[in-house]
């Protein structure tokens, strides 16, 4: 079996607690997890030509990563949305629209990812980058589409391990929740003391970030990532799992 690590982090546009826009610390966080597979949201000016101002590609080279994004929408002039970094071989990637109505463009990046051994007969990982709504109904809405043929309900697919993970915004145990555990694992902190909680960073409140998979992988561990510069990054906290793969 393979041992992967899979993280979720919601960076803010890379703006810190400071307020000032750092996509080099988010980097560092990054690599404090050094993690296989890492989703981003709120990712802005992912399609910029200066490496300065492109903060997926800013944070992939400062990693060594590969990437693909997934963009909702425009945000003053760049591209804005989901991403995906990793080490692994980008197999191919789609980003789904799941926008409800004219509330804001939602995406949900669907990656396939090899899963480490492929000259072996290795897996291959299917990953759902998603960041649901603020709005009740948007994310009633939302978690129906997910399970839409063309992306979870897809059964012509070929039947690879699935995770799906990202910024759910939804503050208490709601539908989405229960259709996701239903379907999927759900890797959970332990909730003792608060430690499940995401959001806000330095105090967090709310457990808005999640990771669901497949009962064909085998959880590990999980946690949330409360590094000091963590804490400060970003106004959400990652959250890791640790996998294992059946080659």
């Amino acid at each position: 079996m393979t041992s992967i690590r899979v993280a979720t982090y919601n960076i803010h546009k890379c703006i810190g607690l400071d307020r000032r826009v750092r996509p080099k610390r988010i980097a560092e966080v990054l690599r404090e997890i050094d993690a296989d597979i890492v989703a981003l949201q709120e990712v802005v000016d992912m399609d910029e030509a200066s490496h300065e101002r492109n903060q997926v590609r800013a944070i992939a080279n400062e990693l060594g990563l590969h990437y693909c994004i997934g963009e909702n929408r425009r945000h003053r002039g760049g591209a804005y949305g989901n991403a995906l970094l990793t080490r692994l071989r980008i197999m191919s990637h789609h980003n789904h629209d799941i926008t409800w109505r004219k509330s804001e463009p939602r995406g949900c990046l669907h990656v396939r990812i090899s899963g480490g051994g492929m000259e072996k007969g290795g897996r291959v990982l299917q990953i759902y980058n998603v960041h649901l709504g603020t709005g009740f109904f948007e994310r009633r809405y939302q978690v129906g589409r997910l399970f839409d043929r063309d992306i979870l309900g897809n059964q012509s697919a070929p039947r690879s391990p699935r995770i799906i993970l990202g910024d759910f915004n939804e503050w208490t145990r709601g539908l989405t929740s229960r259709l996701l555990s239903h379907q999927f694992n759900s890797a959970e902190p332990q909730p003792y003391l608060g430690r499940a909680r995401t959001y806000p960073g330095v105090l967090p409140l709310f457990h808005l970030d999640h990771i669901y998979y497949d009962p064909s992988l085998k959880l590990e561990s999980v946690n949330v990532h409360r590094s000091r510069l963590a804490l400060v990054a970003s106004d959400h906290l990652p959250i890791i799992a640790n996998f294992r793969v059946k080659n």
